[in-house]
């Protein structure tokens, strides 16, 4: 029979799924410590005994990993190893009914917009004056911030919308609070976060105000840069490439998901765009900002996709030699538009179709790092791995794209620093350097 501990109350929030989740756990955390909480993050060893699991429901491996974690500390808790386990996020926005019925061993379980209750349920009141107030868990040296919630477009492929409501910007004022915050903490590098960029603002500002923010921000002292994640193709504001090319600060970087390029699959999809159009935004963006680094996420295997559609797709990923990208497969997603149709291209055939334009970018990638070698890049210093120390330059996202490699045996780096890196060999997805003398 389990008993409860009698240790002093610690709470472990565990994150899984993206960059906006992580975000969600770090105000949680902020919040709880403002509360006179001991708060822990993803702790392995002395891991609390309150747990919160805030989980993601995007795609069906996603879902798996976070049904897989609810699993693994509803026995922890029939062992008597933690007390109690809450569970937050996108899947139990999405599917709380279900899960409170498949696993009763759950404490409780909480939506996305559910702060000010998961924090009561944990013994802590929701304070509003806590703007900008987080727990970061990113390395010292950056920080996501997200400048806004929810998602207005109707791709026909994603849940976002069921799980984060209507998109809802954040005031510039409070953006800029938090921005001086972070950068008070030794936060140097700003990663802006939301589920489309580009439509920052119209909800506040009737008009699409991502330029002003990027003019705000970049006046916050001890930031020195800041990276665009997540925008959108249609109705993308030009004068953030303007700002972009005037601005040092301003990471000449742009992590745009184009999902695909074929007309037919375009269309299915929802995407307000063709494939001539698409194009030609990437050719202007190339114009307006020589040498920008280009991150884009593709899908494939989506219901309906020939043969054909995916050889446009492969021909054109090898045309438009994109910096950095990444492949999911399809995944089939219940009360999506896209549900309603037949998902009729085998797992089989979308994992070799990912698998594919995988290679394809890695030949991509290997040439283009070829070509940096004897160059010398301004690059910031994330950790010490190995025997080596790592770091990344402006045209590249922690976690998702190359890495800098310096031999820690040679030469000694501060994590943090922004530090002159000549590249000196170079793999399909990493650089070697050496720092300049």
């Amino acid at each position: 029979m389990r008993t409860k501990s009698l240790k002093k109350n610690k709470i472990n929030v565990v994150t899984l799924g993206c960059s906006k989740n992580v975000y969600d756990s770090e105000v949680l955390m902020g919040q709880l410590k403002a509360n006179g909480k001991e708060v822990t993050h993803e702790a392995v060893n002395d891991e609390g005994n309150i747990i919160v699991i805030n989980t993601c429901g995007f795609i069906d491996n996603a879902k798996e990993e976070s049904v897989n974690m609810i699993l693994e500390y509803a026995e922890k808790k029939e062992q008597g190893l933690v007390d109690k386990v809450f569970v937050t996020g996108c899947l139990s926005e999405r599917y709380k009914p279900d899960l409170e019925k498949e696993i009763p061993n759950v404490d409780q379980f909480f939506g996305t917009t559910e702060l000010p209750l998961l924090l009561k349920a944990l013994g802590a009141d929701y304070k509003h004056e806590l703007i900008g107030e987080r727990l970061t868990t990113t390395p010292k040296n950056y920080a996501y911030l997200k400048i806004a919630e929810g998602c207005d477009r109707p791709c026909s492929f994603c849940a976002i919308p069921l799980m984060r409501g209507k998109h809802v910007s954040t005031p510039i004022e409070n953006l800029v609070i938090e921005a001086k915050k972070l950068a008070k903490n030794g936060v140097k590098e700003l990663i802006l976060i939301a589920q489309d960029l580009t439509y920052y603002g119209l909800d506040l500002y009737k008009k699409r105000n991502l330029a002003e923010l990027l003019e705000a921000l970049v006046k916050v002292e001890g930031i020195e840069w800041i990276r665009l994640h997540y925008a959108f193709p249609t109705g993308f504001p030009m004068d953030v490439l303007e700002l972009m090319k005037r601005e040092p600060k301003i990471c000449n970087y742009l992590d745009i998901p184009l999902q695909h390029i074929s007309d037919n699959i375009l269309k299915s999809m929802r995407r307000g765009t063709t494939y001539e159009k698409t194009t030609n935004l990437l050719k202007k963006f190339r114009k307006a900002v020589p040498g920008m680094a280009i991150r884009t996420t593709l899908i494939v295997g989506y219901p309906g996709e020939t043969e054909e559609d995916f050889e446009i797709l492969k021909n054109w990923v090898q045309e438009m030699r994109f910096e950095r990208l990444g492949c999911f497969t399809y995944s089939h997603e219940e009360n999506t538009h896209a549900y309603s149709l037949v998902d009729d291209v085998p797992e089989e055939v979308k994992r070799e179709r990912a698998n594919e334009i995988m290679d394809i970018q890695a030949q991509i990638s290997w040439k283009l790092n070829q070509e940096k070698i004897g160059q010398t890049f301004r690059c910031v210093i994330d950790r010490k791995e190995g025997q080596y120390f790592i770091g990344r330059t402006e045209f590249d996202s922690p976690d998702v794209d190359n890495e800098v490699l310096v031999d820690a045996s040679k030469f000694y780096l501060k994590t943090g620093d922004f530090i002159t890196l000549k590249v000196t060999d170079a793999s399909e997805f990493d650089l070697y350097a050496e720092p300049v003398q």
